[in-house]
């Protein structure tokens, strides 16, 4: 088979996945961790296979062999084309995003040994994917978003850094949220450090503008602050969220990674 010919059918292949539902890993951070982590990883492509074989021997000797195995070079222009967004290491590939079965499956098991991230209607696709790396690091069970965004958008998983396979991650209504005690950050509530976090809680928080919703702090079981100096008006999402886990973490509910 002759290079363009490998070139051609890599890149058909690619478009054919991708728009089966294939989920974009676009950099190679992206495509260590979704490996690490064992992601159906359906194609590779790189622009410059020898500097990507370099970066894997110095950054995750791991999964070079696998990461060598599974790449495909292609003119960068073909690579450009196929993702326009391309990441500065020249590497980007396509997965199978997990079954929702077996994330709700995740989500619902009990007894739980961390917590559940809950994003109530979330807006900024970046904050989304920087959460679920959170979620990912601290060890959460998941993440849990309502409203409208997919927590599985291109954009969001970029700012994961693959880290969706880490944990489950899910979209679902208020009412279909996995059980366990329900954990509202609100300027309103308690300080959080009066308040532990038990390993089966749900952690939730509201969105950039808004805050939680009416409902889901009706549905709550303690709804908690994080101390703020005044005329500050909030902190940043994905903040709030290492700030919730960390207190967790280090002792508010007995947890540990």
């Amino acid at each position: 088979m002759t290079d363009e010919t490998q070139v051609t059918r890599a890149a058909a292949r690619w478009r054919t996945e991708e728009a089966g539902g294939g989920v974009l890993l676009d950099g190679f951070h992206a495509v260590k961790h979704a490996l690490r982590f064992g992601a159906e990883v359906t194609s590779v492509l790189t622009s410059d296979r020898a500097g990507v074989a370099r970066l894997a021997a110095e950054l995750a000797p791991d999964v070079a062999a696998r990461v060598d195995a599974l790449a495909v070079e292609v003119p960068g222009a073909v690579l450009r084309d196929l993702v326009p967004r391309l990441h500065p290491t020249g590497i980007a590939a396509l997965a199978v995003r997990p079954a929702r079965a077996a994330n709700l499956a995740a989500l619902a098991r009990r007894p739980r040994q961390a917590p559940v991230v809950v994003l109530d209607n979330p807006r900024n696709l970046g904050n989304i994917g920087a959460v679920v790396r959170l979620a990912a690091g601290f060890g959460a069970t998941g993440v849990v978003t309502t409203g409208d965004v997919d927590p599985w958008h291109p954009t969001v998983v970029r700012a994961g850094a693959g880290l969706h396979f880490a944990t489950a991650v899910e979209q679902m209504t208020l009412d279909q949220l996995p059980p366990g005690p329900l954990y509202a950050l609100d300027p309103e509530g308690e300080d959080i450090r009066t308040v532990p976090f038990p390993d089966d809680a749900l952690i939730a928080f509201g969105s950039e503008r808004h805050g939680i919703s009416d409902e889901l702090r009706a549905m709550a079981t303690r709804v908690v602050s994080v101390p703020m100096r005044p005329q500050v008006s909030s902190f940043n999402l994905a903040t709030s969220v290492g700030m919730g886990l960390f207190h967790w973490m280090s002792g508010g509910g007995g947890g540990a990674v």
